[in-house]
């Protein structure tokens, strides 16, 4: 399918019909659009609702964001994982008050060079909130077309996504380039959708699909070979006194870097190695209460860990010991170690 000149008008009366209510599309503000585009990288769209809105009751805008403590954004975003885009995006909220008087920048470029931004999150908004004819290009969008062009080109390298992007940014229109944008990923999100069948039947441009017409769908898109995941084994140790759970700060670079976690060893150790070991840290040891094993998946390693949950009589000082108001309230704790803690704090 060559002439793409009808995509526009077939997708944007499909997603003015279709489009899910969601809080981050009540308006075109960019700190919203900004804010929801970070978090719904790698993070599926149900799963963000609550950390958004929760997100924008604490820090409504770009000043309170600038000025957020790194325990709070931590807090906010436990469970969304990859601690980096929030990280990032108070340093960029910070160059946005010191260099562009607190107002978000218009222009793309300027943009772009926010920490945390990409080509697709500088697409993104300045397409919504701006009406820029600038694409958001990402693995919903490159699915899309791969299937309507049925293109074998590989989406993994920049080359594609750049021929793809000019080509979308010709097709824009004028004074719906949000919703043009949107509908895009709304279609990749819903309709035209990875891992199995797309739906087809559902789908507005069907009849302009080059992949759909030869009934090779699933062909498409064309990706490279993911490289194997690293493996590492963990002894991690959920030590209990009182109300209190024993924490450490994890090292300032790194997998996890400068976030709580529970303390840890590398390998897998049997019962008395992990005994033995509260003991030389000083937390005297009273029960061993239960063993869990559990894997952790991240991007390019997977954690294969035993936690042993142990109730000890002593708080020994290398570690925090908040108790749980304080890791309610202040304790980030990222999803590899919280899915131990989880089951021990739910009402029974």
């Amino acid at each position: 399918m060559d002439d793409l000149s009808c995509l526009p008008e077939r997708l944007l009366a499909w997603f003015s019909a279709q489009k899910r209510d969601l809080p981050w599309r009540s308006d075109h503000e960019p700190y919203h659009v900004w804010v929801s585009e970070i978090m719904l990288q790698q993070t599926r769209v149900e799963a963000v609702k609550a950390y958004y809105l929760r997100f924008m009751a604490q820090l409504p805008d770009i000043a309170a964001l600038a000025n957020a403590g790194d325990e709070l954004l931590h807090k906010l975003w436990e469970g969304l994982g990859y601690y980096t885009r929030v990280r990032n995006l108070k340093k960029a909220a910070m160059q946005i008050m010191d260099c562009h008087g607190g107002q978000f920048p218009r222009d793309y470029a300027q943009i772009l060079a926010l920490p945390g931004i990409g080509a697709y999150t500088a697409g993104a908004i300045s397409s919504i909130c701006f009406d820029a004819p600038t694409p958001a290009v990402d693995g919903n969008v490159l699915r899309v077309m791969s299937r309507v062009l049925a293109s074998r080109d590989c989406i993994d390298e920049l080359r594609v996504k750049n021929v793809l992007r000019a080509r979308l940014a010709a097709l824009y229109p004028a004074g719906r380039c949000g919703d043009f944008t949107q509908a895009l990923m709304e279609l990749g999100a819903c309709v035209c959708v990875p891992n199995g069948a797309p739906h087809c039947a559902r789908c507005p441009i069907a009849a302009l699909c080059l992949a759909h017409s030869a009934g090779q769908e699933t062909a498409y898109p064309v990706k490279k070979q993911k490289r194997a995941r690293k493996s590492e084994d963990k002894t991690v140790f959920l030590l209990r006194c009182g109300d209190a759970i024993a924490m450490e700060k994890r090292p300032p670079s790194g997998l996890l870097a400068g976030l709580w976690a529970l303390p840890n060893l590398p390998e897998k150790h049997d019962a008395q190695t992990a005994l033995d070991q509260v003991s030389a840290w000083g937390a005297h040891p009273i029960q061993l209460v239960k063993a869990v094993e559990a894997t952790h998946i991240f991007t390019h390693i997977e954690w294969h860990m035993r936690c042993f949950e142990i109730e000890c009589s002593e708080k020994c000082p290398q570690f925090d010991w908040p108790d749980s108001a304080a890791r309610q309230t202040r304790y980030a704790l990222p999803t590899a170690f919280r899915m131990f803690l989880d089951p021990m704090e739910k009402p029974t």
